[in-house]
């Protein structure tokens, strides 16, 4: 689909489509540049309040993993036009006006589009310096790979459509797909990492073979130290797998290698189609227990879970091994 664009020629933008970034990046001055992201998807829980706050989580998600610090968003509806639904439209409005105020910003205005199946999301502006932009191509050799969210949302949430899971663990993923990347990401920036991303409808593999893809880099991931879901692995047993978890697998198994070790469940997990997930943060490995210890002490989930071990060489940017 990008292919399909026209080549960029404006130097002002810093970054664009070329290595699948986060977010795009054009500079105004010499000391500020706009960071620019957009994020819609259908509901992905029952609850239409929490709906709306995980969109938003999601679509400012992108800003913190470039580093930014997001200012003013648009909001985008598409939704039945029948009077019934109105009730569960102002509830996802809320859910999402809450989260953004929450994050410190704005909403200055929207689209709505009427459409049989509800979709809703933002479109988010940022800021950065032009000289501390987190993009794709800055991991490097000897960097710690650290994982902030658990990985299995794609999945739990095909259990929950399926009637299959408990309210408890509901709540529990609900509550990570809520939660904004915020704090994590400014713990990072006082740390200083090489880079980062965040892990959404690629999956964990998918975004980390970005990220080494443009960095021009291999990474060895332990598969046993990636924080998952419990959920999850019991309704893998199930075949509860989304369709986009199996299109993650066929699109990126060219790139990975696995050891014996690893289960066919954490196979498919570290491929699971994520939603609002955690950033994966690339930081020099002098400084990852500084990372790590810093964003433990604010009660927030910091998993080392692999290394960037050498430059690229063949088509296997990724093994795995327990």
């Amino acid at each position: 689909m990008l292919g399909q664009l026209p080549p960029i020629t404006d130097p002002n933008v810093l970054v664009g489509y070329a290595n699948a970034d986060d977010a795009g990046v054009y500079r105004i001055t010499d000391d500020i540049a706009v960071v620019l992201t957009t994020d819609f998807f259908t509901p992905i829980v029952d609850d239409p309040y929490w709906f709306g706050a995980i969109a938003a989580a999601n679509a400012l998600s992108d800003v913190y993993a470039m580093g930014a610090r997001p200012l003013a968003a648009l909001n985008i509806a598409m939704f039945p036009a029948q009077p019934g639904f109105f009730p569960s439209l102002k509830e996802i409005m809320h859910g999402g006006i809450d989260k953004m105020a929450e994050a410190g910003v704005s909403i200055i205005g929207g689209h709505t589009i009427r459409d049989k199946e509800p979709k809703f999301g933002f479109a988010v502006l940022g800021v950065i310096h032009p000289g501390k932009i987190l993009d794709n191509s800055r991991a490097r050799v000897g960097d710690a790979i650290v994982l902030t969210k658990k990985i299995g949302t794609g999945i739990i949430s095909t259990g929950v459509k399926a009637g299959l899971c408990s309210d408890g663990v509901i709540r529990e993923f609900t509550s990570s797909m809520a939660m904004l990347n915020r704090r994590a990401s400014e713990i990072m920036l006082e740390v200083g990492v090489s880079t980062a991303t965040d892990v959404t409808g690629f999956g964990l593999i998918g975004h980390l073979n970005e990220v080494l893809t443009a960095s021009r880099c291999r990474a060895r991931i332990f598969s046993g130290q990636v924080p998952f879901f419990e959920e999850a692995e019991r309704l893998i047993g199930l075949n509860k797998v989304p369709g986009g978890t199996i299109a993650n697998i066929k699109s990126f198994s060219s790139y990975v290698t696995f050891s014996e070790g690893v289960s066919d469940p954490e196979r498919i997990l570290l491929n699971d189609a994520q939603t609002s997930g955690g950033l994966l943060i690339f930081v020099p490995a002098g400084k990852k227990e500084i990372l790590i210890g810093a964003m433990q002490s604010e009660g927030l989930l910091a998993a080392y879970i692999g290394d960037v071990t050498g430059e690229l060489k063949d088509d296997i940017h990724i093994h795995v091994e327990k």
